[in-house]
């Protein structure tokens, strides 16, 4: 039987804190290993990085993910109760409810929205000193996933709606990751933030997964007592009406954590926006390519956004029965922590995986296990995002209609990717100025359908 490498550090919290996206992979590097162990918050956790390690995390006979993320993150980013904390059948049948809800033909919808939202919000934007394109998107995407959901929305609850909704996704790992910080250093704090700090924004996404869940619990019951016409049709209506493998309706608060487990990864599509803008600034051949209006160019330029930025370091599990892999021994209950970021960066399956170069994907077929932003596997049968088509299909409306449909003036700024925060972001957000819409053809409809 093979050692797993171990860390020689009593404690690797503080490395993994301080480097959240690169630590396993640089872990692994070290040690020449797709694995290593470390401990993480006082416990022996497995560390694994790369596309072999990805197919054994994602293999459902060997790993479970009920109670694997640390309280925390399950208590903000997630919410109890929902899709992410099951398994086998149960998450199989869940599951289904989100496969069912987001059909291509589904997402396209959800893309027109999105793209009516942006046509509208280029004319709103006309004259702005500036514009915060991550806080400006993450409005935008809440209005259209509201009215897409059947979700009634007035225009005075869409700020309110909207900070609640990104609190969950921008202050989620706060506490699990001290250094993280959800403001930037324009409004006036340290991106590396004190753990004080720290501690109030976990507390604050605490607050708003409690206020929204709320929210939601009451959408659900005015579907429920048919006293909201709107939602008629609509996903709010299946969700709310979804019955278990029991037969019977979802408890309320569970069909409201269901209900934010669609809006919520919807307006964190915010964090992608930013990334192409990001993106297209320093890669001005991009923008060019993608000035053409070619649907494989964007596609490309969309799935290298995907693989070469950071949008989320890590995922838990925990090992369902004592196993051998490769001649490593897992013992049951053993908590595993796989690297999503190092294995988009895996030279194994990337050729120069630091640069950003969308003609890789020109004519490639994506493996299950070498591109997992959003999870490996199978989407219906693993725990991987059944949202991946429709964060796709919105990253082209997104990219087009900065590429293409509106001008925009860059002024100097800190676009350094800040790798300390939770999701990873320009420090300043991304800032633009003198928006104007370009004198493009009304948008024909979402031509470019999720692959």
């Amino acid at each position: 039987m093979r050692t797993i490498p171990r860390e020689p550090a009593f404690d690797s919290t503080l490395a993994l804190l301080a480097d959240p996206y690169r630590f396993i992979a640089k872990g692994c590097e070290r040690h020449r290993s797709d694995l290593f162990e470390a401990r993480i918050l006082l416990r022996r956790t497995v560390c694994m990085s790369g596309p072999a390690a990805a197919a054994l995390f994602y293999d459902g006979r060997r790993f479970v993910r009920r109670h694997a993320a640390p309280e925390p993150v399950r208590a903000t980013l997630f919410g109890k109760g929902g899709v992410q904390d099951l398994d086998g059948a149960a998450h199989q049948h869940r599951k289904a409810l989100f496969t069912g809800l987001l059909t291509p033909e589904s997402v396209a919808q959800l893309a027109n929205e999105v793209a009516e939202e942006w046509r509208q919000s280029a004319d709103a934007w006309r004259g702005w000193r500036r514009v915060l394109l991550y806080e400006a998107a993450q409005e935008l995407l809440a209005r259209a996933v509201c009215r897409w959901a059947g979700v009634p929305l007035a225009p005075r609850d869409v700020a309110l709606r909207t900070h609640q909704l990104v609190a969950l996704f921008d202050g989620a790992g706060s506490l699990v990751h001290p250094t993280a910080c959800g403001r930037s250093r324009q409004a006036g704090m340290s991106p590396f933030g004190r753990p004080s700090v720290a501690h109030w924004h976990h507390l604050h996404a605490r607050l708003a997964r409690r206020q929204a869940e709320a929210w939601a619990s009451g959408l659900v019951e005015q579907v429920r007592a048919d006293a909201l016409p709107a939602a008629r049709g609509r996903p709010l209506e299946t969700i709310a009406q979804f019955r278990d493998l029991d037969g019977q309706p979802l408890p309320t608060h569970t069909a409201a954590v269901e209900l934010l487990n669609l809006l919520r990864p919807t307006v964190a599509v915010s964090v992608f926006v930013v990334f192409a803008a990001h993106a297209l600034h320093h890669h001005p051949q991009c923008l060019a390519t993608l000035k053409r209006g070619d649907a494989e160019d964007l596609e490309c330029f969309v799935q290298e956004v995907r693989r070469h930025y950071p949008f989320f370091p890590s995922v838990a599990a925990r090992a369902r029965d004592e196993f051998e892999w490769h001649g490593y021994s897992f013992r049951q209950g053993q908590r595993v922590l796989f690297d999503l970021y190092g294995t988009n960066h895996d030279p194994r399956c990337w050729d120069d995986p630091q640069s950003f170069r969308p003609e890789r994907f020109r004519g490639r077929e994506i493996g299950p296990f070498d591109l997992v932003p959003q999870g490996g596997g199978d989407v219906h049968a693993q725990h991987r995002c059944p949202g991946e088509g429709l964060t796709l299909a919105l990253m082209k409306v997104s990219a087009d209609y900065l590429a293409r449909r509106m001008g925009y003036d860059v002024p100097e700024q800190d676009l350094a990717l800040d790798f300390h925060r939770l999701p990873a972001l320009p420090r300043s957000h991304f800032i633009m100025r003198d928006v104007t819409p370009l004198p493009h053809p009304a948008w024909p409809g979402f031509a470019f359908m999720p692959s």
